[in-house]
């Protein structure tokens, strides 16, 4: 693929898994030896782990949205930093429901083998995320 090509696919991915929902489109957008190389608490690191902590976004944010600030493709990489923004109308890692809103920072890199993702590496700005949804980060 080149890196045209990458950029669909990513973005394909954050429409059609984050805005429409369609968390079983994970099973043909990632590799089954898939790699989460950060993975949340308590998710495995590998392609079931990704569809279920997904679902468990969704469910939890429903209007869950994700806006691409910028990208950069290089060979089979491609890396982005984004906003995501949602309404906490579901429990979230043990948080329960708040219907807060929330606006926050993700940094993405994925690698692209065969037309799928084969690894991962995100982070989430948490600490901007625990105070929205009215959550303090722990100390020490």
């Amino acid at each position: 693929m080149n890196t045209a090509d990458i950029k669909k696919l990513n973005q394909y991915f954050y429409d059609e898994v984050f805005r429409r929902q369609h968390v079983d489109a994970i099973d043909e957008l990632l590799t089954d030896d898939f790699v989460e190389h950060i993975p949340a608490p308590g998710q495995t690191p590998d392609r079931a782990g990704a569809k279920k902590f997904i679902n468990h976004m969704v469910q939890a944010f429903p209007d869950l949205d994700f806006r691409i600030e910028s990208e950069i493709a290089e060979g089979d990489t491609i890396a982005v930093v984004g906003t995501m923004t949602g309404t906490h109308n579901g429990e979230f890692l043990g948080v329960p429901a708040t219907g807060r809103k929330v606006n926050v920072m993700v940094m993405d890199t994925s690698r692209v083998r065969d037309g799928k993702f084969s690894d991962h590496w995100g982070l989430v700005d948490v600490p901007t995320l625990m105070d929205q949804v009215g959550m303090q980060a722990p100390t020490g």
